[in-house]
């Protein structure tokens, strides 16, 4: 058996794509925000099943127009392709069809953007029929307007000359056929999307929870802890893509608690617009918990992408929110020497000092847990009580006077 794991260990190694990353720094994005930004990408790659051998920076005022960056620092990324097997190179930002078949063209082998390959981990997460639908809406909107480039291989085969009619009928045609497509699945999905309304009139007018938060903070693990429920949750960005509903009763009040779709910096439009359904769960929520990875270095900058996407994507920056700082049994604290004078940073500031930073200005509407140690999850299951009752007594005066008079009724 040990042989047979051994085996396949060495097959999946072998399947592992090397990859190479490339970022810019520019007056827009400072370094250290670009250092950030290709981590993530790194997590990205990764999650794809893509070993990130290389990181390339450089500093430009801007992109340039065809080769995204400059000519010496292309070549350099040739060469480095060449002498390394590598078989991926990834870009951190969207690339035009223009960008991306010249740089296919120098180093000869596959080109990634954030967003195809963001697109690619949710084409392998997409588990229901209709995240497959939405993720394949979502590819055929990204294609569409990079079929030009994908033709250029025509020219290269015997020229402009002659071969002008075929590329520009068969790119027309490819065109219909991809616009065709797109209608038939927003239509597919407008059908799916008038039938989850339904459902959620159907459940009537029980108070509505939605757990929202960037990807990989661990919702799906606190969706599971609340309500005792099987949810996927895997230490991988875009664990789980499908929304999921379960009812969770907190000392004899139920609610309706639901896992979302996390956020990320850069969110493809296309994304946005093919998970309607998702962003429709959060929208129509009472209550959002937004759950935090305290034991991320730049966990402030993820809860200010969230709050950003609420507000501009879901509409829902008015609603009231319940900030969970999960993960603290990861958070790392080093202590600084007496003698140290620099300006504390992220490591060296305790928990403790952080609860009294801006998240103190949260009054009781904050709660520090780990979802997968399970600690202090009281006290967040307490809050939850608190709002929820608030939100039903509003719904049905008469079960307050229940709630109230709970004890005396069982005696």
């Amino acid at each position: 058996m040990g042989l047979i794991d051994d085996k396949k260990r060495d097959i999946d190694a072998i399947e592992q794509e090397r990859a190479v990353l490339v970022g810019l720094i520019t007056p827009m994005q400072p370094e250290a925000k670009t250092m950030e930004y290709l981590d993530e990408l790194e997590f990205l790659a990764h999650t794809a099943g893509a070993e990130t051998v290389h990181k390339f920076i450089q500093r430009m005022d801007a992109p340039n127009s065809t080769s995204y960056v400059g000519k010496g620092k292309l070549e350099e990324i040739v060469e480095y392709v060449d002498n390394n097997d590598i078989g991926l190179v990834i870009f951190d930002d969207d690339l035009s069809p223009k960008q991306i078949a010249f740089i296919e063209k120098s180093v000869r082998v596959k080109v990634l953007d954030r967003t195809s390959l963001i697109l690619d981990i949710f084409a392998k997460r997409a588990q229901t029929a209709t995240a497959k639908m939405q993720v394949e809406l979502a590819q055929y909107q990204y294609l569409l307007p990079r079929l030009t480039g994908m033709w250029t291989h025509l020219e290269r085969q015997r020229g402009g000359i002659g071969m002008r009619g075929p590329g520009e009928t068969q790119i027309e045609t490819d065109r219909r056929i991809i616009k065709t497509k797109i209608s038939l699945l927003k239509q597919r999905l407008a059908d799916l999307d008038k039938q989850k309304v339904i459902q959620r009139k159907n459940r009537g007018k029980l108070t509505r929870v939605a757990l929202v938060g960037y990807t990989n903070v661990g919702k799906s693990t606190l969706m599971n802890v609340l309500s005792k429920s099987e949810v996927f949750a895997e230490n991988k960005l875009f664990a789980t893509l499908d929304t999921t509903v379960r009812k969770v009763v907190i000392d004899n009040l139920p609610f309706l608690l639901t896992d979302t779709v996390g956020f990320i910096r850069k969110l493809p439009t296309h994304l946005v617009d093919s998970f309607k359904s998702t962003l429709d769960e959060v929208r129509d929520s009472d209550l959002l918990v937004h759950v935090v990875d305290i034991s991320h270095p730049q966990f402030e900058d993820q809860v200010e992408v969230v709050n950003k996407t609420l507000q501009e994507v879901c509409n829902a920056s008015g609603k009231e929110m319940i900030m969970v700082f999960n993960k603290i049994d990861q958070f790392s604290y080093v202590p600084k020497d007496e003698d140290d004078l620099t300006p504390p940073t992220r490591e060296n500031i305790s928990l403790d000092e952080l609860k009294d930073t801006w998240m103190a200005r949260m009054a009781g509407n904050c709660v520090f847990i780990s979802a997968k140690k399970q600690q202090n999850i009281e006290a967040l299951k307490a809050l939850l009580y608190e709002k929820a009752r608030i939100i039903h007594t509003e719904r049905f005066p008469y079960n307050d006077f229940l709630f109230q008079h709970y004890d005396d009724l069982e005696k």
